[in-house]
């Protein structure tokens, strides 16, 4: 079986997010720069050996959902999208995304999910908290899997690193 999973996240955010985080979101969308300074996900730890052979860990940004062109292992495109939501009730932004992850990225990417999940519009939230975000398969499965987070948790994140958080 493939590490490799098809994530697809399909979300409507409130308004008023601060335009630095925003910016954010959408270098990790793979439509913009990179800002100066990051705020949503901060830490992308990377294992890298020095010139003595030792290895040591560094902090390596990069998008996290910024997946384009053919899908290497899940068929299909990998794209995302970010947009206003002008005139619609609520306002705010709507976001899809489809792209594949390794469990390497697991943690990074639970924290991007965790954010969204946390400015997600009230009427996407269930009564017991849960903010479902989108869905998720392994490579070889033919159905996906809700994409969830409750209490704090991404199921995603538990199915990749069993015992995480």
């Amino acid at each position: 079986m493939s590490d490799i999973h098809e994530l697809t996240v399909t979300v409507d955010l409130r308004d008023g997010l601060p335009e630095r985080q925003l910016a954010e979101l959408r270098w990790h969308l793979g439509l913009g720069p990179r800002p100066g300074h990051l705020t949503v996900v901060t830490d992308f730890p990377c294992v890298v050996v020095d010139d003595d052979g030792v290895p040591r860990i560094e902090n390596e940004p990069r998008p996290l959902l910024a997946g384009s062109g053919p899908a290497w292992r899940t068929t299909g495109a990998l794209c995302s999208a970010l947009v206003a939501r002008d005139g619609l009730p609520g306002g705010g932004w709507a976001l899809t995304s489809r792209t594949e992850i390794h469990p390497d990225e697991a943690e990074e990417v639970g924290a991007l999910l965790r954010w969204l999940a946390e400015h997600v519009h009230d009427t996407r939230r269930q009564e017991d908290g849960t903010v479902r975000l989108g869905y998720y398969r392994a490579c070889e499965d033919p159905v996906p899997s809700a994409l969830e987070v409750r209490d704090g948790r991404v199921n995603l994140t538990e199915t990749l690193l069993p015992g995480s958080r």
